[in-house]
């Protein structure tokens, strides 16, 4: 029996990975994961390009993906380099016979495809590429992908009427013995150069796939936070508001449609209401980004966005910029979330879009330095739906509303009156009154040292006076 190549990518798991079970069925499978250093470099602006809060949560991942082959009899081989050469390498080393993969939309990730199946080309191998990281798959649409809605609502409707989600697949079985081979070893943080001390001591998030499952089997059954999700989801503290599932999807460490599934079977036992489908509603909100991407490729990336705004005009300062990133820009609930980022590598749904909002439609900076820094940053990053949330904000994405703004004192008020979760980030605003902090901007420096607060010292003066 010949050897089968497997390429993991963003597919970290054993359930529903239909490309994983193909390959089992094809011959003994040589599970690969290539470690890309090209991924750690640092940016322009003196940061990685993938963070420690990702590059840990990956390597945790990878360790438990290895721990579960070799309960199925196998292993995980590691490789470090360009994955276009490591995995062409391997696969004429051992003469496989085929190599199989999940299916990629953006450019990076298509142009590695490219390039190895040129190099597999030329030991005339073929590679097949499997559809699996969305909820519906990409031939059950009711419409070419040219024809997709410029408009969530308009996809959602069509997909809820038109469309139905394929069953989950199970794990594959027993798997083929590959001691035979060289396996490699998964790096330590500081193999792919970060210091001690710029790892989190955050351990709420766990890589891998016994970890996501583990949390889905919370949300959805032990605490049924599921039933009240629609009304808790904009909350700020705390791990109990939301699913917090987005990182283990963003690996495929917990695949959708085990979600979606999972879902329904407790609207089945349990209850069905508003808060068990906005689960599922937003993950029809991933989807979409993710068809946007490979609706309109390279032209998520540029600077004129998907919508091709080239009157837009985008500020290049770079003192505003880390301003903003450091979470000093003195308007309390931007620095707040900004501070949560950097602390943690997560930040809220509600906090996301305010921060995107003041810093496009209020500092008006170049946007795709903010989605570069999130990109960075967020232990949940999802190149599609990352880069096209930042498009939607910006006002040169799918927004309907292109002009849509965010009131930032409004904001504060209704999602955190009491400013507990500002304060709880920003300690030295602790003696502030709630309504003070939320029109920050707004009050004056001899009203600001009635509270202790010497301001432009023990917190920064106000960058600017919002609307």
């Amino acid at each position: 029996m010949r050897d089968i190549l497997f390429w993991f990518r963003n597919d970290l798991r054993l359930h529903d990975n239909e490309a994983l079970l193909r390959a089992a069925d094809l011959g003994r499978v040589l599970p690969v994961y290539v470690i890309d250093p090209s991924q750690f470099d640092e940016t322009k602006f003196g940061y990685k390009k993938t963070g420690v809060y990702r590059a840990k949560f990956l390597l945790e991942s990878l360790q438990d993906l290895k721990k579960n082959l070799q309960s199925k009899g196998s292993d995980l081989i590691i490789r470090i380099g360009d994955p276009s050469i490591e995995l062409a390498k391997i696969a004429q080393e051992r003469d496989v016979l085929y190599v199989l993969a999940s299916k990629e939309v953006t450019q990076e990730e298509t142009s590695l495809e490219f390039e190895l199946s040129q190099n597999l080309k030329r030991l005339n191998i073929d590679m097949e590429l499997i559809w699996q990281a969305t909820l519906y798959h990409v031939r059950d649409l009711p419409f070419q992908i040219k024809f997709l809605p410029d408009v969530f609502t308009e996809f959602r409707k069509k997909m809820d009427k038109q469309s139905k989600v394929r069953p989950a697949l199970p794990e594959p079985g027993k798997l083929k013995d590959i001691s035979d081979i060289e396996l490699g070893e998964i790096p330590h943080l500081k193999d792919l150069g970060f210091d001690e001390e710029d790892q989190s001591d955050s351990d709420f998030y766990k890589g891998g796939e016994k970890a996501g499952l583990e949390r889905l089997q919370y949300f959805v059954w032990e605490s049924q936070n599921i039933k009240t999700y629609k009304e808790t989801r904009n909350g700020l503290l705390g791990n109990e508001f939301s699913s917090k599932l987005s990182a283990w999807i963003s690996l495929g460490c917990v695949s959708p449609r085990k979600i979606y599934h999972e879902v329904r079977k407790f609207e089945k036992e349990v209850v069905k209401n508003e808060s068990t489908y906005w689960v599922i509603f937003e993950l029809i909100w991933r989807d979409y980004f993710h068809l946007v991407a490979l609706k309109y490729g390279i032209r998520l990336f540029k600077r004129c966005g998907i919508q091709h705004d080239l009157i837009k005009d985008w500020r290049g300062d770079k003192d505003d910029y880390k301003k903003w990133m450091k979470g000093v820009t003195g308007i309390p609930f931007v620095d707040a979330n900004m501070r949560e980022l950097n602390a943690t590598g997560f930040m809220s749904n509600r906090g996301r879009q305010i921060v995107t909002s003041f810093f496009t439609k209020d500092l008006r900076l170049e946007w795709w330095w903010g989605a570069m820094y999130f990109e960075s940053k967020l232990i949940d990053y999802d190149v599609c739906s990352n880069w096209g949330n930042w498009n939607y904000i910006a006002g040169i994405g799918n927004d309907p509303r292109p002009n849509r703004y965010f009131n930032i004192s409004k904001q504060g008020e209704k999602y955190d009156p009491e400013a507990e979760y500002i304060k709880h980030w920003l300690p030295e605003l602790k003696n502030v009154p709630a309504a003070v902090i939320h029109n920050f901007d707004k009050a004056s420096e001899s009203e600001l040292e009635g509270y202790g607060l010497r301001p432009g010292k023990d917190y920064p003066k106000p960058m600017m006076q919002l609307p």
